[in-house]
């Protein structure tokens, strides 16, 4: 008679489970297994193994879109801005730095109890010798990182790595107005690749380049030119290490990106900053209007903003190794540019830069 009394519930409430719940589980499961793929095939790629290249069906591209990556990558944001205790600052950043190779000799301030959150520390500022601009060469690279691919856009296609393409219209976007441009008039029946060739005899190039979590994350200017226009595509965070871009056909296409458009003296030249998964904030310097994974922009639309004004009627010049913006942790940085057909790339698919290398000459 003195025993409590157990109060139950029926089983089905206590078990519960929500939609999102589901969703989140499911599709964070799969992320998991990929990443465990895409370890094994980096262990068969070291031993000098060819992978053939497997696409993901629309199931699975779905399925990994479903993933909250957008909501996760805003968290992780405000959780890199909470202020450090000043005795927890050097064990969490030497574990990172650990893990992901980072070289601390090279940056500004060597010192990790200055970097009061992971955020700065992400977006540590280097010693001005460790990055020397070569001065030869007119296009150099514009962050540190890997060479995923390079070389001649051909059919309107551009790799995102060895075999797998994407439109270079759905990256780019509808071509932005002749007048802000300085576009030739486009001809009846031309591709949107001849489009953006200007002068005769030119050929459009590109050249990808992954900054892994490790690397330097700020990125500069690859060449004199001048920048007219600006393209927000919000989108997807899904990841760019090269063995997702290998797996996602348009991986590209779908993440969020800003498209900066302009011209240099060989005619067209874009720099795109790809967003990924915890890098939901990408940052243009001069462009304070740019707001990144906001959720007041939907997936699917983008939004354009002009450099040209009745004040200003050339745009915003950038000089060859300039500071042009930042990333929050690291991704992945897209050239696309007009040059002359004797346009040589001096690079290896796969090999490591560094910002302030030569990608090529004429």
């Amino acid at each position: 008679t003195d025993r409590k009394k157990l109060h139950t519930a029926p089983v089905g409430q206590v078990f519960r489970l929500r939609p999102f719940h589901v969703l989140v589980a499911t599709g964070g499961g799969y992320a998991g297994y990929r990443k465990y793929e895409d370890y094994k095939l980096e262990q068969l790629e070291k031993r000098g193994i060819e992978v053939p290249v497997r696409l993901a069906s629309e199931w699975e591209v779905a399925l990994y879109k479903s993933v909250p990556t957008r909501l996760l990558s805003r968290a992780w944001g405000r959780l890199n801005q909470v202020e450090l205790p000043t005795w927890l600052r050097k064990p969490v950043y030497s574990l990172y730095i650990w893990t992901f190779g980072v070289n601390m000799k090279e940056a500004a301030v060597e010192d990790l109890h200055h970097y009061r959150n992971l955020s700065e520390f992400f977006r540590r500022k280097l010693k001005p010798q460790a990055r020397p601009v070569c001065c030869v060469h007119s296009v150099i690279s514009p962050s540190d990182g890997k060479i995923l691919n390079f070389g001649q856009v051909e059919n309107c296609e551009v790799e995102q790595v060895k075999g797998v393409t994407y439109s270079l219209e759905s990256f780019l976007g509808p071509r932005v107005s002749t007048e802000e441009m300085h576009f030739r008039q486009a001809q009846p029946g031309n591709s949107f690749q001849q489009q953006l060739v200007t002068k005769e005899g030119n050929e459009l190039y590109h050249c990808v380049i992954y900054l892994a979590p490790g690397d330097y994350h700020c990125f500069h200017s690859p060449t004199d030119w001048t920048v007219s226009h600006r393209r927000h595509f919000p989108g997807s965070l899904m990841s760019v290490n090269p063995g997702v871009a290998r797996w996602i056909k348009e991986l590209f296409c779908h993440n969020e990106r800003v498209v900066l458009t302009g011209d240099w003296k060989h005619g067209f030249f874009s720099l795109t900053a790809v967003g990924a998964t915890n890098v939901g904030s990408i940052r243009i310097y001069f462009d304070q209007d740019l707001h990144t994974n906001s959720p007041s922009y939907s997936k699917g639309s983008y939004n354009d903003f002009s450099f040209i004004s009745n004040n200003n009627k050339e745009g915003i010049p950038m000089r060859k190794g300039e500071h042009l913006g930042e990333f929050n942790l690291g991704s992945t940085i897209v050239l696309i540019f007009e040059a002359p057909k004797d346009f040589k790339f001096n690079l290896k698919a796969g090999q490591k830069i560094h910002f302030g290398e030569a990608l090529g000459s004429l």
